[in-house]
């Protein structure tokens, strides 16, 4: 028989997050996630997507996977220490450190287990990170699991990390000590603060470690929040992921040589958890050349984004502090802000709402991902329904 105790928990809290506007509902595609979508049979403008540069739909990815997967299959068949390491995984992660300036980079099944990969690997409960307050769940949850001491400092706020990090430092309890910030920040679409986290660091003797989660393909003409700021040699640790500029799956760290053998040897989830499928691997290698070879994509998401925001701004909308094409309306009010997300649906537009736990409690908001696969006729359409949504239930 079924845990009485679980059913009764459970229909309390689903209860409880319905009443909040704190449960999200899942909405099922019906075509690729490209720049419109189909959900119940009815067509929509996407501006809920990671795929910044239009490439999880092209045509190029699709044949390498493809090719690939006729000749390697549709699966590695091992973990990477076994034998699943096929011949593309070393090219996947060789374009990847040519792509980061790096000397060598390791690719994983996710960007979320990167963070729980490599945290883990290095740290452990000798040791302090210092993590920007705003990071990452995945980066929360890899420091978590170091069992490292987590001393949180403001969101980008270097006079409290230079603070707590003198104050680890001078305690004398800690044998290394760590920083670690998000490159671009996901929900508010801000960008580090990485010279002056890089200068603290160097003074402190912290090791650096960056997720590009969101600014690798964004950033540096592509190549990142690291590369934007000319760091590359300064950055102990560049994570990235696969599955949103790149269009694919999985994720990566990049850095010295010794770093990315270190993890081979230590990191968990590429010791016991199978390779990436190699039509995948393939298809990241083809985004890599797309990349490295032409700005083109990366130029058009940035006048994209440009434009939406601007749009929006005009309209009379809260768009916060975003430094990049991540564009958020913040509502504030979790029940308004799914109401208004509803009401964007009704019109023809996706743009979903983003709600705690995901940000904190009071600042709700409808999060906007242009991409570079967007013609500027859709976002005007987009901003049309915006003007007349936003009106209708005086968000602006």
């Amino acid at each position: 028989m079924a845990s009485k105790i679980l059913s009764e928990f459970l229909n309390e809290h689903l209860t409880e997050l319905k009443n909040k506007g704190l449960y999200n509902v899942i909405d099922p595609l019906e075509s690729s996630n490209g720049p419109m979508i189909k959900i119940a049979g009815k067509e929509l403008i996407n501006l809920s997507s990671n795929n910044y540069l239009g490439l999880a739909t092209d045509p190029r990815l699709k044949e390498a996977a493809m090719q690939a997967t006729r000749t390697y299959g549709v699966g590695a068949g091992a973990v990477r220490t076994i034998n699943g390491t096929l011949h593309i995984h070393v090219m996947l992660e060789d374009k990847i450190a040519e792509f980061k300036h790096t000397e060598a980079a390791i690719a994983y099944q996710s960007g979320f287990n990167c963070n729980m990969a490599a945290i883990s690997a290095v740290m452990d409960e000798q040791d302090a990170i210092l993590s920007d307050e705003w990071n990452h769940a995945s980066i929360i949850d890899g420091c978590r699991l170091s069992k490292a001491k987590i001393i949180r400092y403001k969101h980008s706020d270097m006079d409290d990390l230079r603070t707590q990090a003198k104050q680890a430092k001078d305690s004398g309890f800690y044998k290394k000590i760590m920083v670690i910030t998000d490159g671009v920040f996901s929900m508010d679409g801000d960008i580090a603060k990485l010279p002056e986290i890089a200068k603290i660091a160097e003074e402190f003797d912290l090791i650096t470690y960056v997720d590009d989660a969101h600014g690798s393909g964004v950033l540096g003409k592509g190549a990142g929040t690291v590369k934007h700021f000319g760091l590359s040699d300064d950055i102990d640790f560049q994570i990235g992921t696969l599955s949103k500029a790149i269009g694919v799956v999985g994720g990566y760290v990049a850095g010295k040589k010794d770093v990315i053998d270190w993890l081979k040897v230590r990191s968990r989830p590429f010791l016991f958890s199978t390779a990436l499928p190699p039509g995948d691997v393939a298809a990241c290698i083809k985004a890599f050349e797309i990349m490295i070879s032409s700005t083109e994509l990366h130029d058009r998401l940035w006048r994209n984004g440009d434009y939406l925001k601007k749009g929006l701004k005009d309209l009379g909308y809260n768009i916060g502090q975003s430094q990049t094409p991540i564009t958020p309306c913040i509502i504030g009010d979790e029940m308004q802000t799914q109401e208004f997300s509803k009401r964007l649906y009704q019109e023809g537009v996706y743009a979903k709402a983003i709600v705690f736990p995901t940000v904190p409690k009071g600042t709700g908001r409808v999060r906007n991902m242009p991409t570079a696969a967007h013609s500027r006729e859709m976002l005007d359409q987009a901003l049309a329904v915006y003007e007349k949504a936003g009106r209708e239930l005086s968000v602006i």
